[in-house]
């Protein structure tokens, strides 16, 4: 992927970019997150996305992100259309004992939280987004190789031309480096479905 070709949702102050790697240094109180639970939203986050309208691909990227240290500080993937309709995964920080695996898909301004719980001397992740038309894949993997799923999802406005990239933030008082690193776009790795056949409409 040519990185020269993305561009910012929100630039941060303190970013590196190469021909292969990109570093962001996370401002504090940053987020991304619409109303649920919380009732509060926030859309401040950088993220550096690029567009495509290809309607069948597979995006993946390494993350890195050893420096994290304060509950929630994140970083990862999205696919952010506006302030209302995106999603996101990244590995969230928690405490010494445990972080959060996990994806938000927010639709029409109401975000959800998907969440699994991992060691917190994992400090690497791979993800990859599939499309298939407006409906996506989020996966993830410890060694770039075997790609579990994180969630299916559907989203409202995700079936035009889109955008997607990285992100990174640090909700709370705190700031970390973020890195990312073996960007690839190609062929939809997710297979069509080959059981029940989908209903007339």
């Amino acid at each position: 992927m040519n990185l020269k070709e993305f561009k910012w949702v929100r630039q941060p102050a303190d970013f590196k970019i190469s021909n292969d790697k990109i570093e962001i240094i996370t401002k504090p109180f940053t987020d991304l997150w619409q109303r649920t639970y919380y009732h509060f939203r926030n859309d401040n986050a950088p993220v550096l996305q690029v567009e495509t309208d290809e309607k069948f691909f597979s995006f993946t990227v390494k993350t890195e992100f050893t420096e994290s240290h304060t509950r929630f500080d994140q970083c990862g993937i999205a696919m952010y259309l506006d302030s209302e309709n995106w999603l996101k995964a990244s590995v969230e920080y928690e405490n010494e004992n445990f972080q959060h695996l996990g994806s938000v898909v927010t639709n029409n301004g109401y975000s959800d939280w998907a969440t699994t719980e991992i060691d917190p001397s994992i400090k690497t992740i791979w993800y990859r987004l599939s499309r298939r038309n407006d409906d996506y894949r989020i996966e993830h993997s410890f060694d770039g190789i075997v790609f579990r799923q994180m969630r299916i999802c559907h989203v409202y406005k995700g079936g035009e031309k889109i955008s997607f990239g990285i992100y990174a933030c640090s909700p709370e008082d705190s700031s970390f480096k973020a890195v990312f690193s073996e960007f690839n776009f190609g062929e939809c790795q997710w297979k069509a479905h080959d059981g029940q056949k989908p209903d007339e409409e």
